[in-house]
């Protein structure tokens, strides 16, 4: 069983707005309930605070901002400046929400590009950024598989 968010309904709406986690809970469940990384993100998210997620988000916003201001710039997606924030996105997660590897960043990046849901809050803050994110995101595993 999915956990819970710790937060009241006023909460999630200032924090989460329209979306509700525990509608996609379910799902989520049925494709990871039996990982490892499934029960520490149930573990962690159980015990975030309003503040907590509020510095999640905006962490999460910002990393987001700045690929799209590296990509608008006419950064490849397979240059230092995405591997780096591609990087910065995964220790991001690793963070917050459950032991991020690189296999699982990488198929975390494909899920921006194949499910719509990810690709258009991506799309939203600047056009091509799912795709973008996407290939950073392969690129940065790549490139620390041939450092590894």
């Amino acid at each position: 069983m999915s956990a819970k968010l710790n937060l009241t309904p006023e909460e999630r709406a200032e924090l989460f707005g329209d979306f509700n986690p525990d509608d996609h809970a379910a799902e989520a469940e049925r494709r990871w309930g039996g990982s490892d990384a499934w029960a520490e993100s149930q573990r962690r998210a159980a015990s975030c605070t309003k503040e907590d997620w509020k510095r999640f988000m905006a962490e999460a916003g910002d990393i987001s901002a700045r690929m799209a201001e590296a990509m608008s710039s006419g950064a490849p997606a397979d240059g230092d400046l995405a591997m780096d924030l591609a990087e910065e996105h995964r220790a991001h997660i690793e963070r917050w929400c459950y032991t991020c590897t690189y296999e699982i960043h990488r198929g975390l990046g494909e899920l921006y590009v194949t499910d719509a849901r990810f690709t258009e809050s991506f799309d939203r803050i600047a056009p091509g950024l799912a795709a973008y994110f996407q290939a950073a995101i392969t690129a940065n595993a790549t490139r620390h598989n041939a450092q590894g």
